[in-house]
């Protein structure tokens, strides 16, 4: 191993890792990613119809559709925070990884083809297709928008993070502009865009973000002459853990209470998939449930690929750049790519993956900020409020409005939540998915008997549970990395609420139906279980 390389990774403080001669490369290349990405979304945009600017009108291939998932999928989390729980926890990081992916097991065996069948907009049309309406619309809208906001908030942070990092920002207000300019970007590409135009650029960005890791796993392994030992025993150097981050328990395994909330997050990776809106709604995107199923198989192959070189980027940031290092440079762990990007390739390399991984942000938020307006303005506004009765340019105009008070929602968050690990925060995001919208969901597409009542006990109890048990625990008070470290009211011991939430979810749902007096549809439930097993009807919407 080449020595200076050694003492670089050994000796040198966070700063000292970063360019010295001006953050003008790295801020011309991202500048030209944001408007080139803004350009595909212009040159892509529908807005014509509901259909159009919700669905892309079914326009989209199995294939396209399975890169465009995973490249709503893969946000900053995947890319920026699970790199870095690798290089700092070793094996307990790569765990993120695992749960990520074995969760589209679900998608594709339960939910896929049964969802593109059955509505058309949102999950709103499939949990209130045999149900009262108007109670489980406005539920199924509430649960999107909470879901919703809470994994935005995730990207905002890292957002402020990574281009804090890369323009050597490191107060808190320069990084708060920072995350209010993400927002403003991320609004526009929804304003202007749709699904149509927001797609393409999951699409494109897919691509560059896979390319980017490629060849950062590539370089990075070249520099260790393409021997995998070697850059895993500077990694073990590297890290104050040693040869404990080959194995688990580094970050889980420290007692009893820390493996049970690794149980509770395990279960909300693996659950939460099957409920986030945002993936849920791209299945709409599709002309019929054969491209559905593709589509998860499409996404599950490039995932695979993508998690594996994020594995080697981990931890050759442990070992070229150093854990502490790391976690002294603005960002925290969210800055390990990058920092690494730098040691291996220099200014331009870091440009390239900062600005890749901020197209990323933007993609992803972009999805996100498109669902929650979607649900507001195709469940409240057209079938609560106007009964149905409202015509295509209203819906978008509703929906371009709601996007603009999410972003600013979600800015604000953002900046709440600055500094906190974003993989951790968006597991947060998949317990009250798993928790709120899963239950309801398959009871739905597989009990006979549900009813209205089940879905908001469902429903209303797993995101009211889920909340109460975030806000009463470590995550928001009583540890140093709290989102509110200078007070006290964690009750709840557990940072992860998902191994009590989600069986709420499931047995308040099965507990409303079973005592309630509700007389079920027949036929409704009839024409959904003819429809969701063969597609008949499924373009009447």
């Amino acid at each position: 191993m080449n020595h200076s390389i050694t003492a670089l990774a050994r000796d040198a403080p966070g700063g000292s890792l970063l360019p010295t001669a001006g953050p003008a490369v790295n801020t011309a290349i991202f500048a030209g990613f944001v408007l080139i990405t803004l350009f595909v979304v212009y040159r892509g945009s529908s807005r014509s119809t509901t259909t159009d600017y919700f669905a892309a009108g079914g326009s989209f291939t199995g294939a396209q559709n399975g890169i465009a998932l995973s490249g709503d999928f893969l946000s900053a989390a995947s890319f920026l925070g699970i790199a870095g729980a690798i290089a700092v926890h070793g094996y307990d990081g790569f765990l993120y990884s695992i749960g990520f992916l074995v969760a589209w097991l679900i998608n594709l065996l339960l939910i896929a083809e049964r969802m593109r069948n059955t509505g058309r907009f949102t999950m709103g049309d499939v949990l209130s297709f045999r149900m009262r309406r108007r109670p489980v619309r406005a539920a199924a809208a509430i649960s999107t928008l909470a879901i919703t906001f809470v994994y935005m908030i995730a990207q905002m942070a890292g957002a402020g993070g990574l281009v804090a990092l890369l323009l050597n920002v490191h107060d808190a207000g320069g990084q708060a502009i920072v995350i209010a300019v993400v927002g403003v970007i991320m609004v526009l590409y929804v304003l202007v865009g749709g699904m149509k135009g927001t797609t393409w650029v999951q699409i494109v960005k897919a691509a560059l973000l896979f390319a980017c890791v490629g060849l950062l796993t590539i370089f990075l392994i070249g520099k260790f002459s393409y021997d995998i030992s070697k850059l895993l025993t500077y990694a073990a150097e590297n890290n104050p853990n040693g040869r404990e981050i080959f194995a688990p328990g580094v970050q889980y395994g420290l007692s009893s209470m820390t493996r049970l909330d690794f149980v509770s997050l395990s279960l909300a990776l693996v659950l939460g998939v099957g409920g986030l809106p945002h993936v849920l709604m791209r299945f709409y995107t599709v002309p019929n449930a054969k491209e559905a199923r593709r589509s998860v198989v499409w996404a599950v192959w490039t995932m695979s690929l993508f998690y594996l070189c994020t594995l080697i980027i981990g931890y050759g940031a442990a070992a070229l750049v150093g854990t502490p290092a790391i976690l002294d440079a603005p960002g925290g762990e969210n800055s390990a790519a990058p920092l690494l990007a730098y040691q291996v390739g220099g200014t331009l390399l870091l440009g390239i993956v900062a600005a890749v991984a901020f197209a990323t942000i933007l993609a992803v938020v972009a999805g996100l900020t498109l669902t929650a307006s979607a649900s507001f303005a195709h469940d409240i506004y057209a079938n609560m409020i106007r009964d149905g009765d409202a015509d295509s340019g209203q819906v978008v105009r509703v929906a371009r409005y709601t996007a603009l008070a999410i972003g600013g929602l979600s800015i604000a968050g953002g900046i709440a939540v600055n500094g906190q690990n974003i993989a951790f925060l968006v597991g947060l995001a998949f317990a009250f998915a798993a928790s709120a919208n899963l239950s309801t969901l398959l009871y739905s597409l597989f009990w006979r008997r549900f009813n209205t009542a089940g879905t908001l006990w469902g429903i209303y109890s797993g995101l009211v549970s889920c909340l109460v048990l975030v806000l009463l625990s470590p995550v928001v008070s009583g540890s140093p990395d709290s989102i509110f470290p200078g007070v006290d009211f964690a009750l709840f011991p557990l940072r992860n609420p998902g191994i009590v939430s989600i069986p709420i979810s499931f047995l308040f749902a099965a507990i409303g139906t079973l005592f309630s007096e509700e007389t079920a549809d027949h036929e409704r439930r009839a024409e959904m279980e003819v429809r969701s097993l063969t597609g008949i009807g499924a373009e009447k919407g």
